[in-house]
Parts: C-alpha cells; structure tokens; sequence
C-alpha cells in the first residue's frame, strides 16, 4: 500500500490524456493564475508599501523599472515555456530517459540564465534606465532597486523553470502553495523593512529578493522528492544538448515574442516618462491590474499548451481538437469576467495604492481604456500557446513583431505626438491587440486546415 507523501504526489498529478476536459482546464487553469497572482504580490506589495509610507518619489522609481525588468528576463522565461512544452510532449510519449534529460537541463539552464541577468542587471544598471529617459530626480532610487532586484534573479529563474516542470505533468497546486508562503513574507518583510526600519525603494527590493529565494528552495526540494519521469537528481544538473536543442526551439521564439511585446512597451515607458512623475506613479499603479487581468489569460494559455503537447504525444488527435475549442473559450470567457470587473472599480482600486486624487485619476482612466478590450488579447495568448504545443513557435513571433510591436511603435512616434497624454498613448494596447488577434485567428486555422494534427511531426 503507498504510503501517505506517495499518495500525495499522485493527488498533484492530473490526468490531461483521458476524462473530461474543459473541467481539468479550469482545475489546472485557477492554481496557475492564483501563482502568478501571489508573484504580482511581491510587486504589487513593493507599489503599495513605498506609495503609502515612502515619498512620492520611491513609487515613480519602482514604476520606472517594470517594463525593463519584463523585457531582460522574458527571454528566459520563454525558455521555461519551452521546458514545459518538451517535458508535456514527451510524457505523453512515455519517454522516460528523455524527461529526466529535460528536467535537469532546465534546472542547469535557469541557474545559468539567473546569474547572466544578476550580472548584467547589477554592471548596466545606471545605463539601461538613462536610455529610458528616466527622470533625474528618481534615477538613484531606480537604479538602487534594479540593482538589489537582479540580485535575486536566479532564483527568480530558478523558480520560474521548476514550476514550469511541475506544470508539464498537470501538477499547478504544488507552485500555488509555495507560492503563497513566500507572498506572505513577502509582505510581512515590505512592512517591517519600510514601515519600522524607515527603508524606501532598497527595502521592498531586498523582501522580493529574500521570498523568491524561499520560493525557489521549496520548489527545488518539491522536485527532489518527486517520482518517477519527474524526479530531480542535484548531482545530475547539467546541460543535455539534445534537451537543450529542442526546449531552445520551442523557448526562444516564445521569449523572443516577450521580449518585443516589452520592447514595445519600455518604448512606451520613455513616452510615459516625457509626461512626468505623476503619469509614471499613475502608469505604475494601472498596471497591477493589467498583469491581474494577463494572469487569468496566461493561465488558460499554458493549461492549453500543456494539455495539447500532452496529447499530440500520445497522439491523441481528436483529443486535441477539443482542447483547442475548450481553450479559446475559457481564456475569452475567464479574462471578460475579470477585466470588466476591474474597469467597473477602477477608481477604489487606484485609491488601494495611493492617496493622490491625480495619480488615481489617470490611473482609473488608464484601466477603463486598457481593460476594456483585454479579452482580445487573450486571443492573442491562448492562440500563441497551441501554436507552440504543435511546434509553430515562430510563427506567432514573427506576427506578434509586425502587428503589435509595429502598431504600437506608429502610434507612439506617429499619433502620440499629436496628443501627448496618458489615456491617448494608452490606446495603443487595444488597436494592436485587435489587429494581431485578427491575423492571428487567420493564420492559426489555415494552418489546421493545410496541416492536419496527424500531419504534424514535432521533434
């Protein structure tokens, strides 16, 4: 008879090739995003804290770096996207050898990943946000962040890669239950840092720092006493060329489409910056709800790619036709909800980070403008993820650079200028989003209808 920590890792596992699925989505789908969640917290709490108890000054600064810290870390974490969809694939061709190849060299390659970032991160500092434009009377405090930040980037990665690992077997509550804990040090750290100790921006930076290591080592024990095809050796962590190769083809795209989704929007940052530091702390305090609102759409996305890389392994192909339909509605459906609820109390929501009546004015107007179309960007996501469980990763990439990237950037440099306010620039989000959901959409199901399931051979 099993005993009762081998029951337990079998209760983590789901089930993706048999039984129904929309239910198992929505099972998989809601630890997910309740992770990513609990993540946002270590920055919303690092807004929240310095906007309530530090000058004004140390939110501007922490909002200063958002997009420039998503834009240096996607490319790695697109890489943990495609050690999940490797990992998915071959469990579901019962390759064993395989799957622990994959699982330790992602493991070696976050390790890797997180110390070129802390590296860099730590050395360019003061260079990378003078190219943003960010504001003298801020750039110390900005810069002090970013570098305690990068800091913790390997274990950032670290975490970021395991619970990528964990996610290929159907297994998203485990990631959610660490993640909880280190969200509550988190916050308990932000208080006791800035609140008691008087620290500003170097404060919130050192309590992410701390809990995403504490993340990290759980996540890490997690996979050392996991079993079977998933089981994490330390002494056996290194790159496998074979497993790197093939998570590198799937990974590097998907960052690659991160990363110029960001690019877009540390372009925006700069026109941001031109406005002052009340658009910037308004930005900053707007923009929790936006990853809210992306957390419920990525979270049917990665149930999707882990669910359709499953079952193309197994070849399970009439399978994987449902869940394609199954993900397309739940990602639309789950991201309305939650959008318009936050557009609906946008002003109350603003006032949660900040007392100041202009920063919660552009803020809400900011949410009502962003928000209201989110639900065609997640189109966009869950499109980008069954695309890449079927092996077409760079084909969402290269439509994401022409119709996101290149609406935004003409709407900034060509229609911005004609009326330079938050909530003009603003609506550059919603008129790329509608444009690239269309191609997209046309694309995807050309692709279906010219390449069957069966027809497809992903190595």
């Amino acid at each position: 008879m099993p005993n009762n920590d081998t029951q337990g890792r079998e209760a983590s596992h789901l089930d993706m090739l048999s039984g129904p699925i929309a239910i198992k989505m929505v099972w998989f789908a809601l630890p997910v995003a309740g992770t990513a969640f609990l993540q946002q917290m270590l920055n919303a709490a690092d807004v929240a804290v310095v906007g309530r108890y530090a000058p004004s000054a140390a939110l501007a600064a922490v909002g200063a770096n958002a997009f420039i810290i998503n834009l240096m870390t996607n490319l790695f974490v697109g890489l943990s996207v495609g050690a999940n969809v490797v990992i998915a694939r071959l469990l579901g061709e019962c390759d064993q050898e395989r799957v622990s190849r994959a699982v330790h060299t992602s493991i070696a390659l976050s390790i890797v990943s997180g110390l070129l970032l802390a590296a860099i991160g730590w050395q360019e500092a003061e260079r990378i946000l003078g190219w943003l434009g960010t504001p003298a009377e801020i750039m110390s405090q900005a810069v002090l962040y970013f570098r305690i930040y990068f800091l913790g980037m390997p274990f950032l990665m670290l975490m970021n890669f395991s619970a990528a690992i964990l996610r290929s077997k159907g297994d998203t509550r485990r990631p959610l239950f660490v993640m909880a804990g280190s969200g509550v040090v988190n916050v308990a750290l932000n208080l006791l840092f800035v609140v008691r100790f008087h620290m500003s921006v170097e404060g919130v930076a050192i309590a992410t720092l701390v809990s995403s290591a504490l993340s990290s080592v759980i996540l890490v024990y997690v996979l050392c006493r996991e079993r079977g095809m998933l089981r994490l050796r330390l002494r056996e962590v290194r790159l496998h060329w074979d497993a790197l190769r093939s998570i590198a083809a799937i990974g590097i795209p998907a960052g690659v489409q991160g990363m110029m989704f960001n690019f877009s929007n540390v372009l925006i940052q700069g026109g941001i910056n031109s406005l002052g530091a009340t658009a910037i702390a308004a930005n900053t305090v707007s923009l929790n709800y936006d990853y809210f609102c992306y957390f419920v759409c990525n979270a049917f996305a990665q149930a999707g790619t882990s669910f359709l890389s499953q079952n193309h392994g197994a070849r399970l192909y009439g399978r994987c036709r449902r869940v394609i339909r199954d993900t397309i509605l739940l990602g639309a459906g789950s991201t309305l909800v939650v959008s318009l609820l936050f557009v609906l109390m946008a002003v109350p929501l603003s006032g949660l980070f900040t007392s100041d009546a202009q920063v919660i004015r552009l803020s809400a107007q900011r949410i009502a403008i962003v928000l209201t179309f989110y639900t065609v960007h997640s189109c966009n996501e869950t499109l980008s993820g069954l695309l890449r469980a079927l092996g077409h990763s760079l084909t969402p990439t290269l439509v994401c650079v022409v119709f996101i990237c290149g609406v935004r950037l003409f709407w900034l440099y060509r229609v911005f200028p004609a009326n330079p306010t938050l909530g003009f620039l603003s609506c550059c989000y919603p008129v790329s989003w509608i444009v690239n959901a269309t191609v997209l959409f046309c694309v995807f199901f050309w692709i279906l209808k010219h390449r069957p399931l069966q027809r497809i051979r992903v190595e």
